[in-house]
């Protein structure tokens, strides 16, 4: 029996990453920065706090894969203060984990640490593989390349894995029920001409994309989105057409978004055309390949 150590075990992915290792027999540690939370049925808690370099060093015992979600969600508004949260949270908790693995005996051999897409620069042409060194010199660009470098320093102490993750589809969180409540009630609309790609993935692929690196021991970046990115147009008319609404308004302007959202606006507006064809040639099937097919099950 595997027994894996999850940060970011709360969140949406790694809720779902916890019930999914432990339906395939696997014993579950998880880290969490409230004493509050260590009782869960995710599995067995240890405290952890990054900022201030604390850690309960038996949350390794026996471990032998770490999937490392832990970060401060992107989907709120970024102040200064708030930036800086969302990059001390990745790089933080990476140097904690890289300490811990350093300096106490244990028995990992794999850590699989989320990433995102985000690194990539903002194209409507480019169509980018892994090995890609167009990365982008924005906000989420800059924070994605300092925390791919933190785990990276963690390669000479055993195998890594980094996921660059897209747009996360999950009917119960993050972007997509944001993205079919406008729809529903007849106030959906494309994000300026829509034009801009939007490369997805289906919660459960992701999480089995996790489980696929872990158990066929695969190191190295690999991007996780579906093989058939969409454009934001395309996106937005399929879940009209599932849910059976018209799209009435017009494309709302970038420069609406950014006096509402500030400097977030970017998430909506850049477009990365993302390959998953390194995951597919290392034998990787996808449950939902179409946009169409993910929908199906999302919208019941």
């Amino acid at each position: 029996m595997k027994k894996v150590l999850i940060t970011g075990a709360t969140g949406m992915v790694g809720q779902k990453l916890a019930k999914t290792c432990k339906e395939l027999g696997w014993q579950v540690h998880y880290l969490s920065t409230s004493k509050f939370k260590l009782q869960s049925s995710i599995g067995k808690g240890f405290y952890w706090n990054p900022n201030t370099m604390e850690i309960d060093a038996s949350c390794i015992d026996g471990v032998e894969i770490i999937f490392h979600l832990a970060g401060a969600t992107v989907a709120k508004k970024w102040t200064k203060a708030y930036q800086q949260e969302i990059l001390n949270s990745r790089v933080f908790s990476t140097r904690l984990l890289k300490a811990l693995l350093s300096e106490h005996a244990n028995e990992v051999k794999h850590v699989i640490s989320a990433s995102a897409i985000g690194i990539y620069t903002d194209s409507k042409t480019n169509y980018y593989e892994e090995n890609s060194n167009e990365f982008s010199t924005n906000f989420l660009g800059k924070v994605v390349q300092a925390w791919e470098e933190e785990v990276a320093k963690l390669n000479h102490l055993r195998k890594v894995s980094m996921v660059r993750i897209g747009l996360v589809l999950d009917k119960n969180g993050g972007a997509f029920p944001k993205l079919v409540a406008p729809i529903k009630f007849g106030a959906g609309a494309t994000f300026g001409d829509g034009s801009q790609w939007q490369s997805w993935i289906h919660i459960n692929d992701l999480v089995r994309i996790f489980i696929f690196l872990a158990q066929n021991e695969l190191g190295g970046v690999f991007n996780a989105v579906a093989p058939n990115p969409v454009t934001n147009k395309m996106m937005t008319q399929e879940i009209a057409q599932k849910l059976k609404r018209p799209l009435l308004l017009p494309g709302i302007p970038k420069f609406a978004m950014q006096l509402v959202l500030g400097e977030m606006h970017q998430l909506l507006y850049e477009s990365q055309r993302v390959s998953s064809d390194k995951l597919i040639d290392r034998g990787f099937e996808f449950q939902y390949p179409q946009l169409s097919q993910a929908l199906d099950e999302l919208i019941k």
